[in-house]
């Protein structure tokens, strides 16, 4: 298997930790994280699979502020995450 080929593949023990990483806080950022984890992440490249995982490390307050556009993302695959994360359903 060539090494970008599992970007499309779903592990459900990865996809349920990351489900219950995307539990916040904040209802709106629950809705907007499950939203990427279900339509973005299958097809996500590893860089953007990496951001969005350290996205969820940070703070509510902070993450709110990155999808929310109130603060700039200093990286470039967090920022096509976002992008992805602000797109209408």
């Amino acid at each position: 298997m060539h090494p970008d080929e599992h970007e499309g593949m779903m592990d459900p023990a990865e996809t349920g930790r990351l489900r219950w990483r995307c539990r916040r806080g904040m209802r709106e950022l629950d809705v907007v994280l499950v939203r990427y984890l279900e339509r973005d992440w299958p097809t996500a490249s590893a860089a953007e699979r990496a951001a969005f995982g350290e996205l969820l490390e940070r703070q509510d307050p902070e993450v709110n502020a990155l999808v929310f556009g109130r603060l700039d993302p200093q990286d470039e695959a967090l920022a096509r995450v976002l992008e992805c994360l602000r797109r209408p359903t």
